[in-house]
């Protein structure tokens, strides 16, 4: 996989991770668990993309017996476990003497990775609205055409993940991070966040925004709008705004979106039938909520590239939904390509079946 990786662009690679622990694992029909396979899983999220991380145990027991050099990263306190788990990163011991990877060249304009923010509710379950205020902070900074930013799919590989800024920019090719944290208590939100330039590791900007639910839009945008200026001084006030948008005036239907964003990204089928049922929910509230329009017909053509059946009334609905949102969602470009490419498929297997 890295060789192939080698010769594809960013977007288009896949990082496999890997972790191994050695405990004990209980056994309960097709199911296993227990701390033996929980160390294991908190390790792999904390692996490098492409790399492999293994617990104490797995060290003492081979660290003599393989030819690998074994990083110590200490000890890591890990979702779920009570005691620190000590993890050493994998090398092999010939790619561990050979050059490092060069860095990818800063593009001619200045650019910016928005790492996932952490999750400080305390609740796993509001994962989902942290991952989402990053989304809506990476699209609405993506609309000013004198920044380079990097695409979420990318960022997000560093998801759980120990952040080192200057790896980040030599991965990514960027001169700036954003990296923060959200923290939803109630009807109460707080977002933090701090730009990092790379080339120094100063921290140029850093900022906490507090506000009601009610607010969170607006709370999106004073990010946004912050990290730009930071920045860039010069940069023009009402292309500021202009950029900026609100999806939705009701605060049920946006969050009904983010859940079925954190659903739809399991990439299973059953995540795609609650993402679904979700952004319904949200039409439901508000109709003239595009994004979620679009991302129903995402969510249906994803099914049928997979190999499952979509039926003539499912693959109409999206047509319909798609149709709407071209014709309504002239300023929400995500909403516009999900979709374009709805229609363009599903138009041309309609048509096949007239036929």
């Amino acid at each position: 996989m890295p060789e192939r990786n080698t010769v594809v662009a960013v977007d288009n690679r896949i990082e496999l991770r890997i972790g191994i622990n050695l405990g004990d694992v209980i056994v309960d029909g097709d199911d296993l668990y227990g701390d033996g396979v929980n160390i294991a899983a908190r390790i792999e999220a904390l692996a490098d993309a492409g790399g492999v991380f293994v617990s104490n145990t797995v060290h003492d027991q081979v660290r003599d017996r393989l030819p690998f050099a074994f990083e110590d990263l200490g000890e890591q306190q890990v979702k779920n476990i009570a005691r620190p788990v000590r993890v050493y990163r994998v090398r092999d011991l010939t790619a561990a003497k050979s050059p490092a990877q060069p860095a990818l060249p800063l593009p001619d304009k200045p650019s910016i990775a928005v790492l996932p923010f952490a999750n400080m509710s305390g609740d796993p379950e509001q994962e989902y609205f942290a991952d989402g205020m990053v989304e809506e902070i990476t699209t609405a900074i993506s609309r000013l055409p004198w920044l380079f930013v990097i695409a979420r799919n990318s960022a997000f590989t560093y998801k759980g993940k120990p952040i080192d800024v200057k790896q980040v920019a030599r991965e990514l090719g960027v001169r700036y991070v954003l990296e923060g944290s959200v923290r939803k208590a109630g009807n109460r939100v707080r977002i933090t966040g701090q730009l990092i330039d790379t080339t120094t590791g100063a921290h140029i900007w850093a900022e906490r925004f507090d506000g009601a639910l009610d607010d969170v839009f607006e709370l999106q945008d004073q990010v946004a709008s912050n990290v730009v200026g930071a920045i860039e001084p010069k940069l023009i006030v009402a292309e500021t705004e202009r950029a900026i948008r609100k999806p939705t005036d009701n605060l049920g239907a946006y969050d009904l979106y983010l859940r079925a964003l954190a659903q739809f990204q399991k990439l299973t089928q059953p995540g795609r039938d609650a993402a679904i049922s979700l952004l319904t929910q949200a039409l439901a509230i508000d109709p003239s909520y595009a994004p979620a329009a679009a991302a129903i017909g995402w969510c249906q053509l994803f099914h049928a590239f997979t190999g499952s059946p979509v039926s003539a009334p499912e693959i109409a609905e999206s047509v319909r939904l798609a149709t709407q949102v071209v014709e309504t969602g002239k300023d929400q470009p995500d909403a516009l390509w999900m979709a374009a490419y709805t229609l363009s498929i599903f138009t041309e297997r309609m048509r096949r079946r007239r036929a």
